[in-house]
């Protein structure tokens, strides 16, 4: 049985932090589809299309690893598209606490889809997708937090 795993975020945008998490754990699955989480209450800074074009090219030399985007819930999609895992990026102690309260919620709801944590690299614990649109809108420099294909 292939094994798929569906690494759900906003990525808005892909931070070094991202990058780092998803090559440490793609060689763990046969499938990685990262998927761009559509929430109608918040305003993105840049579109679906884009993300998913950073994505796709950052990662074009990973064969099983694909992008996409999605709506409603999260564990949904994991079985809409036969994801037997979901990784989650943890930064802190306070993203554990958050992200395990999701993690059980989806046991509840689909206990065949296991929730992974993997820990970013110590260097890249404190970007955020927040802190970077932050320095962004304020006319920071980010190359050194997001990948070459990010640039803006």
């Amino acid at each position: 049985m292939e094994k798929i795993c569906l690494f759900p975020g906003t990525f808005d945008p892909i931070t070094l932090g991202h990058v780092d998490v998803i090559k440490r754990s793609v060689s763990l699955f046969d499938k990685l589809i990262i998927a761009i989480g559509i929430n109608s209450q918040k305003t993105p800074m840049f579109s679906i299309e884009q993300r998913i074009a950073w994505i796709n090219e950052i990662f074009k030399d990973y064969p099983q690893i694909s992008a996409t985007s999605y709506s409603g819930l999260t564990i949904n999609y994991c079985k809409e598209i036969g994801a037997q895992y979901m990784m989650r990026g943890i930064r802190y102690i306070a993203d554990f606490e958050y992200e395990k309260a999701i993690a059980d919620m989806n046991r509840m709801l689909a206990p065949e889809v296991e929730t992974i944590f993997l820990t970013c690299a110590p260097e890249y614990t404190t970007i955020s997708s927040t802190i970077v649109r932050d320095v962004i809108r304020n006319g920071g420099d980010v190359s050194r937090i997001v990948p070459p294909e990010v640039r803006v």
